[in-house]
């Protein structure tokens, strides 16, 4: 589709008027509203948060954090998920550079560091709700059940999206379509690295302090 340019009085080039110029790229269009899509879940998280900080002390006489979580296992599992946004990093590059081999190796890398956190965290959860830690045993497990398994749901999901979007690879190539879906992916797995990162802080550290 061609724009047509025009110049006014003196000269000079104006930018064609938005019913001139017509619809915005799909790359823009899907950017924007993925954008639109992680604000939203930002937002969810958040309130997920103010419920947890409500109710940490909640604990109806029984565990509190500091004698439920395990900071070791928490810091590997942070470890996990911060190596596996650079590896999805290094994806991101790959897909940009069109090398195929490349792409295959980090996102391999980056769903098995996600598998890791994941698989940690059910063997924490496991751990805890063998020892009557359950979600119905307080407002605090209540809270911290929803606020931390809500995180491990959008990883899986996420680890989902990826093995689909390497099938998508193999059949199709690097489409615009294909790239466009990789891109969004990396947004979302990087934003679930920034929340972990605030949840390890508030849930585990703070947790463990208090």
């Amino acid at each position: 589709m061609s724009i047509a340019v025009t110049f006014d009085e003196v000269g000079h080039q104006t930018l064609p008027s938005a019913s001139e110029a017509g619809p915005a790229p799909k790359r823009i269009v899907v950017a924007y509203g993925f954008w639109i899509f992680l604000l939203s879940d930002i937002v969810m998280f958040s309130a997920l948060f103010a419920a947890y900080a409500v109710l940490v002390h909640a604990t109806a006489g029984g565990l509190a954090g500091a004698q439920l979580f395990n900071q070791r296992s928490a810091a590997i599992e942070t470890a996990c998920l911060l190596a596996s946004s650079y590896t999805c990093g290094l994806m991101s590059l790959a897909i940009s550079s069109r090398r195929h081999a490349a792409t295959y190796l980090f996102a391999l890398l980056t769903f098995v560091l996600g598998a890791a956190f994941l698989a940690l965290e059910l063997h924490e959860f496991a751990n805890m709700i063998a020892i009557g830690a359950t979600p119905q045993s307080s407002a605090f497990l209540s809270a911290f059940f929803t606020l931390v398994g809500c995180h491990g749901l959008h990883v899986t999901a996420g680890l989902i999206w990826l093995v689909v979007m390497m099938a998508q690879v193999v059949i199709q190539g690097f489409r615009p379509a294909v790239v466009r879906r990789l891109l969004c992916f990396a947004l979302f797995w990087h934003a679930l690295d920034i929340i972990w990162v605030g949840l390890f802080t508030v849930v585990y550290l703070m947790g463990v302090a208090s």
